[in-house]
């Protein structure tokens, strides 16, 4: 195990079919974040190696800043689920121990470097859990549902980001009724970008896309690669998201191209849900994506199936394209199936006026929000902060402080 701040290899071959080893794990855990001192539990020196057992077991050792610490819980699940989410894992078992005094101190220093360089790395807080909703391929509705999720979670009362990283084929604006450029200001020696706000119920929606940006939707982007992580880039480091929310949901290019793989180095803490249709060929294709995020480390939360059957006015349902393709990919992915989402008008209605089908009632609505209930209560919840650590790392600021200020005054009588 590294000492906290040293480097470790983040470009690992990816696993092979004979089980993960120590340092799969040890990667998967930089997406652990310890939700109060805002970097990954890898790096502050609080994950202290792991063993894996023949049949797949997999017994891990963490060191909290106490030993009593509220946030443990949190801690607990993230690292679980991320660790059963590699292939031959059979199981997890957490072995519990406590920073040492020196342990401390040297974590504490990570932590307030990182606070220092956060703002060149990402602007998202560290508190909020971070979504991205992917697919193999287009077609299958990501775009629908990410703007539907985004508005169950904000009628749900919580705070949310939107990104529309799907720079070429942008709809989210449209999506959500939002028009008007964004608008940037000074911050010190750099520009940033303020998102765009939109009360929704009790709660609120943060958006950017490259739509807000360009002079209207029916521009085209002949943008390559590079161009294309820097626009995203940009949205990650360059928005002023606010610090008090809960989830941002992003919503991916299809495929596994230069975006999906750059999202993956710049939040290794994000999530993702995969979409697909109930068509086997669909399905298939949305294997990739499942792929890319395992190779890239990714914890996969789940799987929606979009388009699932079609409600007619009567009740009845008709699977129009096929069936079995969400259960199938949840099963070869070993995630939950989070929701089947039904064929019906007012999803495609809402997304063309700008009226989220959430917002309404209709089977489609009702999934919606029973998907978004089931993300904040199971799939991945939004950070409750205890306190435990926040406590140690003012005092340790204010420590800081009366030494500058005590070597400043020093200098001064010198």
């Amino acid at each position: 195990m590294s000492s906290p701040g040293a480097s470790d290899d983040q470009h690992r071959e990816p696993i092979e079919d004979g089980g993960p080893t120590e340092a799969d794990i040890m990667a998967v855990l930089r997406g652990v974040i310890d939700p109060e001192l805002g970097s990954n539990i890898v790096e502050l020196g609080m994950a202290k190696g792991a063993k894996i057992a023949e049949d797949g077991h997999v017994t891990v050792k963490i060191a909290l800043t106490t030993s009593g610490c509220p946030l443990r819980a949190q801690i607990q699940k993230d690292t679980k689920a991320r660790i059963n989410a590699l292939p031959g894992v059979t199981g997890v078992k957490i072995d519990w121990t406590e920073l040492t005094a020196e342990e401390k101190s040297a974590t504490m220093a990570v932590a307030r470097k990182n606070a220092a360089d956060r703002a060149t790395e990402t602007a998202i807080p560290a508190t909020a859990k971070v979504l991205a909703i992917a697919s193999g391929k287009g077609g299958v509705g990501k775009s629908s549902v990410t703007a539907n999720l985004a508005a169950a979670l904000a009628m749900s009362g919580l705070k949310v980001g939107v990104i529309d990283a799907d720079i070429w084929g942008f709809s989210i604006p449209r999506m959500l009724g939002l028009d008007g450029r964004l608008e940037a200001s000074n911050d010190g020696d750099r520009a940033v970008i303020t998102p765009h706000s939109l009360p929704m119920g009790p709660g609120r929606l943060d958006v950017v896309s490259m739509g807000f940006l360009v002079e209207d939707e029916e521009s085209a982007l002949l943008w390559r690669g590079l161009m294309l992580n820097r626009a995203v880039q940009h949205f990650l480091e360059d928005v002023l998201w606010a610090d008090d929310l809960d989830y941002v949901v992003i919503d991916m290019p299809p495929g596994t191209g230069d975006v999906a793989m750059g999202l993956a180095r710049m939040i290794p803490r994000a999530e993702l849900i995969i979409v697909t249709t109930p068509a086997t060929g669909a399905q298939k294709v949305a294997s990739r994506a499942v792929s890319m995020a395992r190779k890239s480390y990714l914890r996969v939360a789940g799987v929606i199936e979009n388009m699932s059957v079609f409600v007619a006015p009567d009740g009845s349902e008709h699977a129009l394209f096929g069936s079995g393709g969400g259960e199938a990919l949840a099963e070869e992915a070993g995630v939950p199936l989070i929701g089947k989402v039904p064929i019906e008008a007012s999803v495609s209605a809402g997304g063309d006026v700008g009226r989220p089908a959430v917002l309404d009632d209709g089977p489609a609505a009702e999934i919606f929000a029973a998907i978004a209930k089931a993300i904040i209560e199971e799939i991945a919840p939004p950070v409750e902060m205890a306190g435990c650590t926040a406590r140690m790392f003012d005092l340790a600021n204010e420590a800081l402080v009366e030494f500058d200020a005590a070597q400043a005054a020093a200098a001064e009588s010198a």
